[in-house]
């Protein structure tokens, strides 16, 4: 069984036991996440695709850490005007893992 969720306004093709990177979000103090914006399920040879959601599913998942991502280095320069300047970003992700994946009706 898979589903595709939106979080944050990305969209995230999970199965149960997965480890994804969301946006950052603040920890909840039990460590439980309901995703509740499933755009998709597929069982076996079934697919059910919501309008724009899945009435009734939801996905379960356990928040693990804080991570960071690769860091990316900006540099532009000039040429011959001794103007060139460096930055750098790295960006913070949640780490989830997906529990269960709790399927509904789809809405007509």
């Amino acid at each position: 069984m898979f589903a595709i969720i939106e979080c944050y306004g990305k969209q995230y093709k999970i199965q149960e036991g997965d480890t994804i990177l969301v946006d950052l979000f603040e920890a909840p103090k039990d460590n439980k996440v309901v995703f509740d914006k499933v755009l998709l399920l597929g069982q076996d040879d079934k697919i059910t695709v919501g309008k724009p959601t899945v009435k009734n599913a939801s996905v379960s998942a356990e928040y693990l850490s804080m991570e960071k991502g690769k860091k990316l280095e900006v540099f532009k320069m000039k040429r011959r005007k001794s103007c060139h300047f460096q930055k750098g970003h790295r960006q913070k992700y949640s780490a989830v893992k997906i529990v269960k994946i709790l399927t509904g009706t789809s809405s007509n």
